[in-house]
């Protein structure tokens, strides 16, 4: 049964899913329905935590020996997710005690290191689908008349497979997927679930102690710090676009030294201030790099051609022949410190590295330049 849930993002009408938590609710309330009346419901339906309402088509597994076992399958819309198609199981058998006990069974991770959401040991179920199924099989338990408590395994055969291709392995969640979702509903393309898994793995690092990280957007920098490593070992944490959140989350849990590299081509948007530098919230790139030139004591010509640069690579180039591009890089990255200091309100030492693909390292501070073997400027 397809999900019919749409949103509006840049001009085109998406498709919403539902997410593993979801679909973990909507096993448990079809097996506890079995286990409690034998009935094989085709479609269950719950609320989400969001206010939506979600129908899914049931799998059902067998009844025996007192268990009952259902499935969903996951269905994330038109966002890219590598849980789509999987299907989530939850399997229903009763206890003495009241009260429901959720754990998790094949393909469902465990986690193996602290500053997570669950403890370590227990299974990766978060909070807000731990809810959920709770909500769903009481339900089922209240409208049957049924006093007696029940135990909740949630599986997800070939889980552990698609484990590896997340940021599990990373978080310390070993063995499988996590249980997600804390609205119930997965939109699209979602910027959120981005910002939250570097929410979860800076907890994480923070949890063991760390207080450096070495950051660094994506893949360039990646490279170059597989070209350039650092003197000594520090965590590495990709903030993709956005570094103001990561800041934040370095202010809030405690972070004391920072030391973002960065491509010039995104690390220029911080001298005015940018704080996510996807090019669809904001550029600018051309303009701070003009103006710093301006600064520089280059003249009307120069900056008509910077304005009118295609990359940033060329921009340095220009900046080279007009024998500027030092002054003008070291004044971009002194820029760049003034708007991380002025996030971090002070409290956190920010260090920061400016490099392109084809000029290298262009501008560093001296903590940096400590890190990575540079000149001192």
């Amino acid at each position: 049964m397809k999900f019919e849930h749409y949103i509006e993002k840049g001009g085109k009408r998406l498709r919403c899913g539902y997410t593993t938590g979801s679909c973990a609710a909507l096993a448990a309330k079809a097996a506890t329905l079995k286990l409690l009346t034998g009935e094989e419901a085709p479609r269950q339906s719950i609320v989400t935590p969001a206010g939506i309402e979600v129908t899914a088509d049931i799998l059902h597994g067998g009844t025996s020996s007192g268990l009952a076992r259902c499935g969903v399958r996951k269905d994330a819309g038109d966002d890219w997710d590598v849980t789509d198609g999987l299907v989530i199981y939850a399997t229903v058998r009763p206890k003495q005690q009241q009260g429901v006990v959720i754990d998790g069974g094949e393909g469902v991770g465990r986690v193996t290191l602290p500053g997570l959401e669950q403890p370590v040991g227990v299974a990766a179920i978060n909070k807000g689908p731990r809810q959920m199924i709770a909500q769903a099989v009481e339900e089922v338990c209240r409208q049957q008349g049924y006093q007696g408590g029940l135990v909740v395994e949630v599986s997800a055969p070939g889980g552990e497979e698609i484990a590896t291709k997340t940021f599990n392995p990373r978080l310390g969640i070993q063995g499988g997927i996590s249980i997600l979702g804390s609205s119930g509903i997965v939109e699209p393309q979602s910027v959120q679930a981005l910002i939250d898994t570097i929410e979860v793995e800076m907890k994480m690092l923070a949890a063991q102690g760390h207080r450096e990280l070495l950051i660094t957007p994506g893949n360039y920098g990646t490279s170059f710090l597989g070209e350039h490593p650092p003197g000594r070992e520090l965590p590495q944490l990709k903030c993709s676009n956005f570094i103001g959140d990561t800041l934040d989350f370095a202010l809030s849990l405690g972070y004391r030294r920072l030391y973002l590299v960065g491509h010039l081509g995104k690390f220029v948007k911080l001298a005015g201030g940018i704080m996510n530098t996807h090019s669809a919230y904001a550029d600018g790139r051309m303009e701070i790099i003009t103006a710093h030139a301006a600064l520089a004591g280059g003249g009307t010509s120069l900056a008509k051609q910077l304005m009118e640069a295609s990359t940033t690579d060329q921009c340095v180039e220009l900046l080279e022949s007009a024998h500027l591009r030092q002054p003008v890089m070291d004044s971009i990255l002194q820029r760049g410190v003034f708007h991380l200091n002025h996030r971090t309100q002070g409290q956190i030492t920010c260090e920061l590295l400016l490099f392109t693909n084809q000029w290298g390292p262009l501008a560093w501070t001296a903590g940096a330049a400590e890190l990575f073997g540079l000149e001192v400027r």
